[in-house]
């Protein structure tokens, strides 16, 4: 008996060092991964800024919302009605993309949105990019005009 359960703990010893190693292995990758595709995440994201300011633009058919790159890479976006405007910061050490918005209220807080490497199916050399907001997936074009419409004196969401 005793053989049997000595035989028995050995197996989950090696077991759980295997799946930490693997662990440890798909951590390497995501991280890998994140680095590699940043800069494309980070373009994809002004693009997606930019498109949604045009858009805004073409609707209102003025230019309510001014979106402008800075010398340091940093998107800028000015509210021509209100004294306020939208800091986008992308830190590719940090793989990090930071929203300040003058017009959230003093409590509220920066929004953070990290870059995250993902195994996207059940090859392990598939994988993905996404921007993760509290450990979620982020639909990068919600938040964007959840920000837009704080950033113009709008409620976040519309109300039907």
């Amino acid at each position: 008996m005793r053989d049997e359960s000595t035989k028995q703990a050995a197996q989950e010893y090696l077991a759980a060092k295997l799946l930490e190693e693997e662990q440890a292995y798909e951590a390497k990758l995501n991280l890998e991964t994140a680095i590699a595709r940043a800069p494309l995440v980070w373009k994809s994201v002004k693009e997606a800024i930019f498109a949604q300011c045009n858009e805004w633009n073409a609707v209102t058919q003025e230019s309510t919302l001014t979106c402008k790159e800075t010398p340091i890479g940093d998107l800028r976006i000015w509210c021509a009605d209100k004294a306020r405007h939208m800091t986008v910061h992308y830190n590719f050490e940090k793989l990090l993309i930071t929203v300040k918005n003058d017009g959230r209220q003093e409590h509220e807080t920066d929004v953070l949105l990290h870059i995250e490497g993902y195994r996207a199916g059940p090859d392990r050399d598939n994988r993905g990019t996404q921007l993760v907001r509290n450990e979620l997936p982020v639909n990068i074009d919600m938040l964007i005009l959840a920000e837009l419409r704080v950033l113009t004196g709008m409620k976040r969401q519309r109300i039907d």
